[in-house]
């Protein structure tokens, strides 16, 4: 069960969304961006973390070091939000406290957003960035991870995929937070689930994926990477929820990349929500956050 920390929380965002849909009319996208604040509450960045602008091939980019953070060994970390939502001012606590826990430099890439941007901008950009940090860094994969949460954890399996289907090295792990990779929304926990959730329904995930897709396949591996073969991926990580109607992507993501060979370790934490990990100041994000840190020390180089 979670803890009364983690109840706060989420009586907090119901509280809010309750309000917000209280005769109000429906915010506009861009107050959404800017409102977006997935732990509740928008966490700044620690002040001793050192926040650095960059022009990743193309893709606006930050380097986030914290004072023991290596700069040979990165973390590339996406963002959530749906693929419409999301921004270091929404996610970047997130990033900088994953590195500060792993001892890893973070680049936090602003991936092009939807429905401007349709599939496969997103993708696109993710890839654009990890050739980067291969071709213009010249960082060696082994000293490379990724991390994603919510949509990012999808571009994350993603880019995956993408670089192994061309035959390129991946990276040494990945490290995923209730990770969306079906955006056909066949998973049982879409309604059995639905009750529980306290930040999403069924038909804002289906609204998302469509402005997301554009009119693409949502079977498309890229976009919807649990339909893709998963085998010779990178040891995973993935947490998530039983609050969380996107359980059944990481139950059947794991399940289908343990059976393809690779090395998978899933962690379901009864009664939390959505991206779980986000939540600062609640014991079950800490435990995550060193969780997932001790994850990465083991696998990079």
């Amino acid at each position: 069960m979670p803890s009364q920390a983690m109840q706060d929380v989420i009586d907090y965002i119901r509280k809010a969304q309750q309000a917000t849909g209280a005769g109000q009319a429906a915010p506009t996208l861009a107050q959404r961006r800017a409102a977006f604040a997935p732990a509740g509450h928008r966490h700044p960045i620690p002040g001793d973390v050192r926040v650095a602008a960059v022009d990743a091939n193309g893709v606006p980019a930050y380097w986030l070091t914290a004072p023991d953070g290596d700069p040979g060994r990165v973390l590339l970390f996406l963002h959530g939000g749906g693929f419409q939502l999301g921004s270091l001012a929404s996610d970047g606590e997130l990033a900088a406290r994953l590195g500060r826990a792993s001892g890893m430099r973070v680049l936090f890439p602003e991936y092009r957003l939807a429905p401007e941007n349709p599939f496969p901008a997103a993708i696109d950009d993710v890839m654009a960035v990890w050739h980067w940090l291969r071709d213009d860094q010249r960082l060696d994969v082994r000293s490379l991870a990724v991390a994603g949460d919510s949509a990012g954890g999808g571009l994350a399996v993603s880019s995956l995929v993408a670089t192994r289907d061309a035959g390129l090295a991946l990276p040494a792990a990945a490290a995923l937070m209730s990770p969306t990779v079906d955006l056909t929304s066949s998973g049982a926990s879409m309604t059995e689930r639905a009750a529980q959730d306290p930040f999403s329904t069924p038909a804002l995930l289906r609204e998302l994926a469509a402005g997301y897709l554009g009119g693409a396949n949502p079977v498309n591996t890229l976009a919807s990477p649990l339909f893709a073969p998963l085998g010779g991926l990178p040891p995973l990580l993935i947490l998530v929820g039983t609050a969380d109607i996107l359980l059944s992507d990481s139950e059947r993501l794991a399940a289908a990349a343990a059976k393809a060979g690779d090395n998978v370790t899933l962690h379901v934490g009864d009664g939390l929500p959505h991206v779980y990990p986000i939540m600062l100041g609640t014991p079950e994000a800490a435990e995550a956050t060193g969780q997932i840190g001790r994850f990465l020390r083991a696998r990079i180089r």
